[in-house]
This record gives C-alpha cells, sequence and structure tokens, in this order.
C-alpha cells in the first residue's frame, strides 16, 4: 500500500509540475474575497429547466450553482424557467439572474435577449454571441472565414430532400461522417454514419425533431474540451481535458451524463505544440464569438491538427462535467468559480 500511494503521489507531482508548464500560469489566478464583496447584499436567481431536451441536465448544474453560492453566503434561489418568468424574476427582487439553462432557447440568445429587454443583469454572453455559438453552421462560417480550423461540412439546399441531401453529404465528405442538429447541445441528436444506409436512416429519425442539421467529416482523433475564463483581452484558458469514453462510439448524451462511462484526463496526453495550440484556439474562438466571462470548446485533435467543433456558452457545471475539472486542475474550486460567473454579472 505504501508503495502504492508513492508511486501515484510521484505522477501526481509530476502531473502538476507538466500542467503548470503547460499552462503557464498560477493556479490560484482567481482572488475570492473582491468577488465576495462584490456580492454581498445581491440576491441571485438561478434560472433553470425550460423546455429543451437538455432541460434535466440544467436543473443538475443550477442545483449545484446554488448550493455553491449558498455555501458562500449569497442569497440564492432556485427558478424554473415557464410561463411569464420576467415578472416571476421581478418579483422575487433577484439583483440578477444567473443562466442555467442548456439548449433551447436558454443558451441560443432567446433568454438573453428577454432580459436584456427587462433590463435584469444575467451571467454569461450575450444574445447575439449565445445565437452565434448555438448555431453550428454560422460558427462555422465563422470559424472558417477567420482562419481556425474545424472539419469541413455539407449543409442543406433550400428545398432539398432528405435522402438526396445524405447522399450528396457522403459522395462529398466520405465516410464515415457525423450528422448534427444545427441548434442543439449534449450531443442530442448526433450520429456518425457508416454507410448511405445508415444516413438515410439517420436523417430519417433526426428529421421531426431536428429540421436543421448539417453534416461534418468524420476526423479521427481524440476528444479534447478546454474552458475559457474571462471576457475579450483577459480571457484565458484552464487546462485541456482529454475525454476517454468507455463502451461508447462517442462522447454523446449517456456517456456526458452517466457516472462513470467517461475517464477525464487533465492534462489531456498531447503533444506540447498540440496542447498549446488546443488552448491558443480556445480563447481565439471564445473571443471570435463574442462570449462573456466562461465558455468551453470542443475539439477533435488529430495527430497533425486540433479541430473546433463548437463553442458552448454556458457549460455544465454538474458534478461530471468538463469545465468545473478542469478550473480544479488550474487550482480553481468550485466555489470560486461559481463565484467568478455570477459576481461577472454584478459589475
Amino acid at each position: 500500500m505504501a508503495i502504492f500511494l508513492t508511486i501515484n503521489m510521484i505522477k501526481h507531482a509530476r502531473a502538476k509540475v507538466q500542467l503548470a508548464a503547460l499552462v503557464g500560469y498560477n493556479f490560484a489566478m482567481i482572488d475570492p474575497e473582491p468577488l465576495r464583496e462584490r456580492m454581498r447584499g445581491k440576491r441571485v436567481c438561478v434560472l433553470v429547466g425550460g423546455p429543451s431536451g437538455e432541460a434535466e441536465v440544467s436543473r443538475r448544474s443550477g442545483a449545484r450553482m446554488h448550493e455553491a453560492l449558498i455555501r458562500q453566503g449569497i442569497d440564492s434561489f432556485v427558478l424554473e424557467m415557464e410561463g411569464d418568468f420576467i415578472a416571476r424574476i421581478r418579483e422575487t427582487g433577484a439583483d440578477l439572474v444567473c443562466v442555467m439553462l442548456h439548449g433551447t432557447p436558454g443558451e441560443d440568445g432567446t433568454v438573453q435577449s428577454a432580459l436584456e429587454l427587462a433590463g435584469i443583469p444575467y451571467t454569461g454572453s450575450d444574445h447575439f454571441a449565445s445565437a452565434l455559438a448555438m448555431d453550428k453552421l454560422s460558427a462555422k462560417w465563422a470559424f472558417i472565414a477567420n482562419g481556425l480550423p474545424t472539419p469541413m461540412y455539407v449543409s442543406p439546399e433550400v428545398g432539398e430532400a432528405p435522402e438526396d441531401f445524405g447522399k450528396r453529404a457522403v459522395a462529398q465528405l466520405g465516410l464515415p461522417c457525423v450528422l448534427k442538429p444545427r441548434r442543439e447541445g449534449s450531443s442530442l441528436g448526433v450520429f456518425i454514419a457508416h454507410n448511405e444506409e445508415e444516413m438515410a436512416r439517420g436523417l430519417a429519425e433526426t428529421s421531426p425533431w431536428y429540421p436543421l442539421v448539417i453534416v461534418e467529416s468524420y476526423i479521427q482523433g481524440k476528444t479534447v474540451t478546454c474552458g475559457v475564463l474571462g471576457t475579450g483581452p483577459e480571457a484565458f484558458a484552464v487546462p485541456a481535458l482529454e475525454l476517454r469514453v468507455k463502451g461508447r462510439e462517442f462522447y454523446d448524451y449517456t456517456a456526458k451524463y452517466t457516472k462513470g462511462m467517461t475517464e477525464f484526463i487533465i492534462p489531456a496526453e498531447l503533444p506540447p505544440r498540440l496542447y498549446e495550440r488546443v488552448q491558443s484556439l480556445a480563447v481565439r474562438a471564445h473571443n471570435l464569438i463574442g462570449c462573456r466571462t466562461f465558455s468551453r470548446v470542443d475539439f477533435i485533435v488529430s495527430d497533425e491538427e486540433a479541430y473546433i467543433l463548437e463553442v458552448n456558452t454556458i457549460p455544465g457545471m454538474t458534478d461530471l462535467s468538463d469545465l468545473p475539472a478542469e478550473a480544479a486542475a488550474a487550482g480553481i474550486d468550485y466555489d470560486t468559480l461559481a463565484l467568478f460567473i455570477v459576481a461577472s454579472a454584478a459589475e
């Protein structure tokens, strides 16, 4: 047992040194005391739920955020997004809203627009950045126009029949390829097609739920995510995380939210050049989209390049989520991360 513990302590120490070298900054770079002072006397509404397929994940994220705020003496309560939620927020006397909604309409700019029109401060990205990031096609246009690497894609033409689109996508991208809803998160509706029959079936199953889709080329590589904290020139990347999925073809909804199905490797086991590339691209994508305070950028990393899949403007904050684990690896505990997120809306 003593030998086992010693070996693991050495491994942990080596990983810490490697992480410090790769990240290049102090592990405790967020001072919580000024943030607590900023939040003194503020009441926080943690907004969760809604009609999205990710509503349950939203509730889990919101519950954990709420608990973290309560532990720090902040007046916090959880509110389900339903009905005239703006009027209900006003009735509670909340000073600001911590938006912990995932998927539409909470992550696509709709709720953000409503809060802006009502003059209610809220956490995270504004309506425009939220809408841009949520639409995978629009985000791809932004990435490509600004020289950021992203997988090749095909999108349907106006009036094109699904079966014709599927054949065209396979012809242009080859197999396998990846079918995705344009405006959805948590890998909902994502389908890997290995032949034309699977593509046709994927489109048939997806179309009733997600009429807007894209198809991407499949890139063999590691699934990596990298969180970004801050806004504009102050934005910085936290340690990149590699996700090793057990018993699934890719990092799907089940793998994301089922304990024990995904192994987190922090820092991601990449050559230094690619690791630094991931962090640099994450910050560039965060700022290109116009994200505020926090985001998570998802990648597929091949032997040669890191490819941006998407930018998440409201990353999951559950006990199984990437961003809290990445922040913790940088010495930022969950409570401090939660405080950082809400205090940004109190400025």
